[in-house]
């Protein structure tokens, strides 16, 4: 028995238990996909790994599953967090979307002196994240956290967690190669955490790069002889970064 369908739902996971299906989820499963009573579908919660359940009970507006087995075990991503400055609400999609696919364990939108967009909807993105891990296989959805300055996220900057500074202003210079061998040699390279910040479309202001060159905890990397748009250089860094330090 192996669902291609999963689902993410807010319930506990176990053996017998019953979950209830919200509307939407409903709507998804016996409106669009024409899922009959007795076909499966694969849970998951972020805590209690994934589970293939039974339709039990099916309607317009509500259904019933009832879990059999787990099928993967509770796979936590590495300890990453992904910093970024939101941009066009597409790409910011995007971004949210691919950190989730790639492995962050915390997605966390900021407002820099150049930012174009001040606003987000933390709850809309927070649902791409969802979706992300549902279609990757995930059992585990990363928190995407609301809108809050830079500089106030430095001001309580943890003093153990590495930071990957992708600053467009040291085009062709300093590899990503360098950085992580300085920050993953303390600890050894999963066992410390580490975030990466992608700047906005503006770049970064001299004050915010001043004060992110002094961090003891900041390594300020190129990502190639080109500058790349917001959400390029937010699936490059990721990428860098796993294959160097993650879990690929």
């Amino acid at each position: 028995m192996s669902a291609k369908i999963r689902l993410y739902v807010e319930h506990p996971l176990g053996a017998g238990q019953s979950i209830p299906l919200e509307k939407d989820q409903a709507h998804y499963l016996f409106g669009v996909m024409r899922q009959p009573l007795g076909g499966h579908v694969a849970l998951f919660n972020g805590t209690d790994g994934e589970w293939q359940a039974e339709i039990t009970e099916a309607g317009k507006r509500g259904g019933t599953l009832t879990c059999v087995a787990q099928s993967k075990p509770l796979q936590m991503p590495p300890d990453l967090w992904l910093i970024f400055a939101p941009i066009k609400k597409a790409r910011t999609d995007f971004i949210v979307e691919k950190a989730a696919e790639m492995g962050a364990a915390r997605i966390l939108p900021v407002g820099t002196e150049y930012t174009n967009s001040e606003r987000i909807r933390q709850d809309r993105l927070q649902a791409h994240a969802v979706e992300a891990a549902e279609q990757c296989g995930g059992t585990y959805v990363p928190e995407v956290c609301d809108l809050q300055k830079l500089s106030r996220l430095l001001d309580h900057w943890p003093v153990e967690r590495q930071l990957m500074f992708c600053d467009e202003g040291e085009v062709g210079q300093r590899r990503f190669l360098d950085a992580a061998q300085e920050g993953g040699a303390k600890q050894g390279a999963t066992a410390t955490p580490w975030a990466i910040l992608i700047g906005p479309e503006g770049g970064f202001s001299d004050k915010e790069r001043k004060r992110l060159h002094a961090m003891q905890q900041a390594h300020v990397v190129s990502l190639g002889p080109r500058i790349l748009r917001a959400d390029t250089a937010a699936v490059a860094a990721l990428t860098l970064w796993q294959q160097r330090l993650g879990d690929w």
